[in-house]
């Protein structure tokens, strides 16, 4: 719901439990009101007509208290807009209108040739903000920096940090610290999302997991990033984030052209750090992911069964077997195309290797199809080796700087797709790819970072950051609207581009490279506190793990702990013996089970992984599942009890697994220490009202 003030100058969006508001002043100066518990619009009006404390020649009244600061005039805060034109530095705009279309609200602004359009948009409890800027002056404007929001916070004392960082194989780990005086920043330089960091930030004084005030952020943008968490002089915390990391130069604006800047959303819950997360998880999937309704898959990647060593026949003996466990994707990853023997060489040339599938890949996606599967291919379309058709015939066509040596990270060299001509060749090979046979999932990996990036011969260079990023997206749009019956899946090495913007155009994502089970548990629980387990990818693999650690662990764990999220299977099925092959099709048919509650339930982890028991819990109308992981036991102290959240104190419930009857939100006991016997052991309780 938005309301308006009669005087036009002051705007409060509410949703079911929070409102948003901002005000104008008489001098054309837009202050943040509000952020926090829903309130009327008299309220806002109230807070509007508190005048702003009286400055200082070395402070300003305005930071910390500006809805969008813009760079120059009488502040010092760090500004969410940075723009250059012949002769003048700085933004002094001024007030023009606001227009609403549907649930949107538009502030619109001014500052000679620049239109500055700032979007609010109220998707349930959470905020939607992004930036437009038009340029329909005579002369060109340099965007410096372009943040897509800022959000202030009410002044409280003690407030704590919370962040996911990380890196290749350990991804998305939570971290909680307190919040001091200056900035802290996090982002990516490397063209991509990035596994150090997924772009979300937390602030609280007190919270828990189920109680207490909770802010939270979130970009969506896929390219490199920037999010400066600020505790002010005054002790005021602001939050700017946008595209692009550094301060040198964003785009250049010609005459005509605009930029419109990715999404920051904001949310405040007083449901804890768990509200928060149902928040963002239903947010996700009822306005960002596409045909979110809808299960994903189980799915098996031929990858660690394979490798670069890969026949028609032999992925047809795979996918028997994996047909024969109940599988429902069948996916050939890397080594299909061109001369793919190995990762030096092939990178570019999307077409079927005549050696390995004489006939392309219709013949096999046709005999996956009649075992009652879906077909998938694995690709990595940004990149190229230069041992390649495509890199011989146009080496102009990737990220180099002039006169420098060409890096390579995995023997690949990044496309530089901000070219109109290589937008072109993706689409044109990509759309006969998916014309060519019945495909129904494309794995799109990336597995280098920029580091070349130079662009000879533009006359702006560095927009190749952005327009990377616009044009991905772009050929995604397309491709999806070619072929609206193929889902795809966002890697990069692992969670390397996980965040709201890829998102919006991809069905899951695969969150990291490690398929350690235990290793998974942290990262998985990072990665809950902002994405539903509905884009959660995660595989059971072979044990020993020698793709990282060497571990072992039993069939019943890993299949647990890749259960919380979009179940796959990765091993090699050829070396499984029978009886692991039995136990794997109980698990398979266990998770199409409690898929629904998974995959589309409300989400409270009861325990964290923090070396002991880790359990997660997942609600649907009258039912709810637990998967319970015993890390370790010492000292042969019991197993602890559960309490369970998010169900009715006053109806019971029977537990499937045990006939026990437990009453509303009942400590689960006997079946956790009847389902769990010791060291990386792992049990599903469910349960179901009567």
């Amino acid at each position: 719901m938005l309301e308006i003030a009669e005087n036009g100058r002051t705007w409060v969006l509410s949703g079911p439990a929070s409102s948003y508001a901002v005000h104008l002043t008489e001098d054309d100066e837009l202050l943040h009101l509000h952020w926090g518990p829903a309130i009327a619009l008299a309220d806002a009006e109230e807070l509007a007509a508190r005048p702003l404390p009286v400055g200082s020649s070395f402070e300003s009244p305005l930071d910390g208290r500006e809805e969008y600061p813009v760079e120059g005039g009488p502040r010092f805060a760090r500004p969410a807009l940075s723009v250059r034109t012949p002769g003048r530095r700085g933004t002094e705009w001024t007030f023009e209108r606001y227009d609403t279309e549907g649930d949107e609200l538009r502030l619109r602004f001014r500052d000679t040739g620049l239109a500055i359009t700032l979007h609010y948009r109220l998707r349930g409890d959470v905020v939607e903000r992004w930036t437009s800027l038009g340029n329909d002056g005579a002369e060109a404007l340099e965007l410096l920096r372009a943040d897509s929001a800022v959000w202030t916070l009410p002044e409280r004392e003690g407030w704590q940090l919370s962040q996911l960082h990380g890196r290749w194989a350990a991804e998305s780990r939570l971290v909680r610290s307190d919040l001091t005086y200056g900035e802290k920043v996090i982002g990516s330089r490397r063209g991509h999302t990035g596994h150090q960091h997924l772009p979300w930030v937390a602030l609280d004084t007190d919270a828990t997991e189920e109680r207490g005030e909770v802010y939270g952020c979130a970009l969506g943008w896929s390219g490199s990033w920037r999010i400066a968490v600020a505790q002010l002089p005054d002790a005021r915390v602001q939050i700017t984030g946008g595209a692009g990391y550094e301060d040198s130069g964003l785009l250049l604006l010609a005459p005509g052209e605009s930029f419109t800047t990715p999404v920051f959303a904001g949310l405040w819950s007083d449901a804890g750090f768990g509200g928060a997360s149902r928040t963002w998880h239903d947010y996700q999937r009822t306005y960002v992911i596409p045909d979110a309704d809808q299960d994903r898959p189980v799915l098996y990647n031929s990858w660690e069964a394979t490798q670069f060593d890969i026949s028609e026949e032999q992925q047809e003996t795979l996918a028997q077997r994996a047909a024969a466990l109940g599988v429902e994707l069948f996916v050939v990853d890397d080594g299909w195309f061109g001369k793919r023997t190995s990762d030096r060489a092939g990178l570019g040339d999307w077409t079927p290797n005549p050696d390995r599938f004489p006939a392309g890949l219709k013949p096999l996606a046709d005999r996956v199809h009649a075992l009652g599967m879906q077909f998938g291919i694995w690709v990595e379309p940004e990149m190229v080796n230069a041992d390649s058709d495509l890199y011989r015939a146009h080496p102009d066509w990737v990220q180099y700087q002039e006169g420098r040596k060409r890096t390579e990270f995995r023997n690949q060299l990044v496309l530089n797709l901000a070219r109109e001509d290589v937008q072109e060749y993706l689409w044109e090979q990509l759309d006969g790819l998916l014309s060519s046979a019945p495909i129904d999932y494309v794995k799109w990996d990336f597995n280098r970072c920029f580091t070349d990036a130079g662009w000879p011969g533009d006359a702006y260079p560095q927009r190749l950051w952005v327009d990377h990023v616009r044009a991905l997206y772009a050929l995604f749009d397309r491709l999806r609207a070619a072929h609206p019956g193929v889902a795809f899946e966002s890697c990069s090495g692992g969670g390397g581009r996980i965040d709201l913007g890829i998102l919006s155009r991809t069905d899951q994502v695969w969150t990291s490279d490690n398929t350690d089970p235990l290793d998974r548990l942290a990262i998985q629980h990072g990665f809950s506190q902002i994405h539903p387990a509905r884009v959660m990818a995660a595989w059971v693999t072979d044990s020993p793990n020698t793709q990282l650690n060497n571990r072992v662990s039993s069939l019943r764990f890993r299949f647990v702990s890749a259960m919380a999220g979009v179940l796959g299977v990765g091993g090699d099925l050829s070396e499984w013996t029978e009886e692991e092959l039995a136990e794997a099709r109980r698990w398979v048919d266990l998770y199409k089970e409690i898929r629904p509650l998974v995959q589309h339930g409300d989400l409270h982890r009861l325990r964290p992984p923090s070396g002991g028991l880790s359990a997660v819990q997942y609600v649907r109308g009258d039912e709810t599942v637990v998967l319970a992981l015993l890390q370790a036991q010492h000292y042969g102290e019991p197993v602890p009890a559960l309490r369970l959240r998010g169900l009715d104190p006053t109806v019971s419930y029977e537990c499937l697994e045990t006939g026990e009857v437990h009453r509303g939100a009942v400590l689960l006991h006997h079946g956790l220490r009847t389902g769990l016997r010791g060291d990386l052991d792992a049990t599903v309780i469910r349960l179901r009202r009567i």
